[in-house]
C-alpha cells in the first residue's frame, strides 16, 4: 500500500484589493460638487444635494476662529521679510501686554524650558538679547510671515506652553483671525481651478464646519480647528497667493458673504451642521450611521455618479492595490493570512467588517476604519478581487 502524502494549500503571496472612491464617503462629494457645477447646479443646489433637508442661508460669521498651526513643538524661529517696514510685534501675554518690537532683520526666537517660554532676539553681529520668560506670548506683523512651513498673512499668533499627558509640557502656537474671510481664504480642500459653484459650496462647507467649532477651546491645542485633516486643511496665504489660481479662490469666498459680517451656511432647523466632505464615493455617499455610528438626518446616503467618472476622477473612479502576506497578516496580527472576506456591508455596498482566516484555522475580524487605516486603502467601497501565490 502506498502512504498518501498530504498536501497543505500554499499561503498566497500577495492579495488584490480593486475599489472606488477617496475618503470617508460621508456628506459633501467635492467629486461630484464639481460634475453637478459643470451641469450649471449653484453652490445651494450642491450643498442641498448632498446635505439632505438643509438650507443654505446667511449668518453672522464675522467673530475670531482660533487655528493650531504648530503642535507640541519646543522650538520655534521665526523673521519678519526683508519687505517688512514694522518688524515683528510682540507682546508678553495678549495683545495688551508689554511690547517689544522686533527689528526687520533680527530672528526672533522660542524655546521651553519647564513651564514657560523663553524668547530671544538675534541680530547679525550683536549679542543676543533674551527677554523676559513666560508662559503666553502674542505676536502681529505688518507683512506675511512663515510659520512651520505655513505663510500666514491675517491676524495674530499666540504661543502657550501647555500640558502633554506623559510628557513634558510644549509650545501650541494659534493663528487667530476672522472666519468671514481671512480663515476661509486659507482653506486648502479643493483646487482653485475648479469652477466656481464648486468652490463656492467648499467654501460655504468650510464656513459652516468652522462655525460648528466655535464654541469650545480644546485644551490640547489651544484651539478651535486643527490647521491639518485632523478638522480641514488650512494653508495660510499660499491658498489666495498663488499666481495662477489663487485669485480664483479668493473670489470664490467672497462670491459666499453677503455683507462683511454675515456669510452663506449649511442649516437644518436653522442651526449650522456637521458639514463632512471628502474627495470621491464609490458611486453613492455613505450614511453616517455606517461610518460613525451616528444618525444625522442630513448626513444619509445619495447618489454620487460622478466620483464613478474616468474624465472627473481619473485616479479614485477605480483603484488597485496589491497587499503582500506580511503586510495582511501584521494587520490581523495573524502569524499568516490564508483567506480573507467581508463579513459584512452597509446598504451602500462598503465594506463593514473583514475577517481572515490563518493557515492553522485562527481568525481575526477588523472594523473597516481599522482595516482601511492598516493598509492605507482610499475608501471603504472595495472587492477583495484575487489571491495570488
Amino acid at each position: 500500500m502506498v502512504p498518501t502524502i498530504a498536501h497543505a494549500d500554499p499561503l498566497p503571496a500577495r492579495f488584490v484589493i480593486t475599489g472606488s472612491g477617496y475618503g470617508h464617503g460621508v456628506g459633501l462629494s467635492q467629486i461630484g460638487a464639481e460634475g453637478l457645477a459643470l451641469e450649471g447646479k449653484s453652490a445651494s443646489d450642491i450643498l442641498t444635494y448632498y446635505f439632505t433637508g438643509t438650507t443654505v442661508a446667511p449668518v453672522q460669521d464675522d467673530m475670531q476662529i482660533r487655528v493650531n498651526v504648530a503642535h507640541q513643538i519646543t522650538y520655534l524661529a521665526l523673521k519678519a521679510d526683508k519687505s517688512s517696514k514694522l518688524g515683528l510685534s510682540l507682546h508678553q501675554g495678549d495683545l495688551t501686554g508689554p511690547l517689544t518690537q522686533v527689528p526687520v532683520a533680527a530672528t526672533l526666537k522660542f524655546a521651553i524650558s519647564g513651564k514657560v517660554i523663553y524668547p530671544t532676539i538675534s541680530l547679525p553681529g550683536m549679542p543676543t538679547i533674551s527677554l523676559p520668560a513666560g508662559p503666553f506670548w502674542s505676536l502681529t506683523w505688518d507683512v506675511p510671515i512663515v510659520v512651520n512651513k505655513l505663510t500666514l498673512k491675517y491676524g495674530s499668533l499666540a504661543l502657550r506652553v501647555v500640558p502633554v499627558s506623559g510628557s513634558t509640557p510644549k509650545i501650541e502656537v494659534t493663528n487667530s483671525m476672522r472666519l468671514h474671510d481671512e480663515y476661509l481664504y486659507g482653506i486648502g480642500e479643493m483646487p482653485s481651478s475648479w469652477p466656481p459653484a464648486a468652490m463656492q459650496a467648499q467654501a460655504i462647507a468650510s464656513r459652516t464646519y468652522a462655525m460648528t467649532h466655535l464654541s469650545k477651546i480644546r485644551k490640547e491645542c489651544d484651539c478651535n480647528v486643527y490647521s491639518s485633516s485632523v478638522d480641514q486643511s488650512y494653508v495660510g496665504a499660499a491658498k489666495e497667493l498663488d499666481p495662477d489660481f489663487g485669485a480664483q479662490w479668493k473670489a470664490a469666498v467672497d462670491a459666499t458673504a453677503v455683507d462683511p459680517s454675515h456669510g452663506l451656511t449649511v442649516l437644518y432647523n436653522n442651526q449650522p451642521i456637521n458639514t463632512y466632505f471628502f474627495a470621491s464615493s464609490g458611486g453613492v455617499t455613505a450614511n453616517s450611521a455606517d461610518v460613525w455610528g451616528t444618525a444625522f438626518p442630513y448626513l444619509v446616503s445619495v447618489p454620487d455618479p460622478y466620483s464613478l467618472d474616468l474624465v472627473l476622477n481619473p485616479t479614485y473612479s477605480h483603484w488597485q492595490r496589491v497587499i503582500n502576506q506580511k503586510d495582511m497578516a501584521a494587520a490581523f496580527n495573524l502569524s499568516d493570512v490564508a483567506s480573507i472576506r467581508i463579513d459584512t456591508r452597509s446598504a451602500t455596498n462598503s465594506a463593514l467588517t473583514i475577517v481572515a482566516t490563518s493557515s492553522v484555522g485562527a481568525t481575526a475580524t477588523l472594523a473597516v476604519g481599522s482595516f482601511k487605516s492598516k493598509l492605507r486603502l482610499p475608501s471603504s467601497w472595495f472587492e477583495l478581487a484575487s489571491i495570488g501565490y
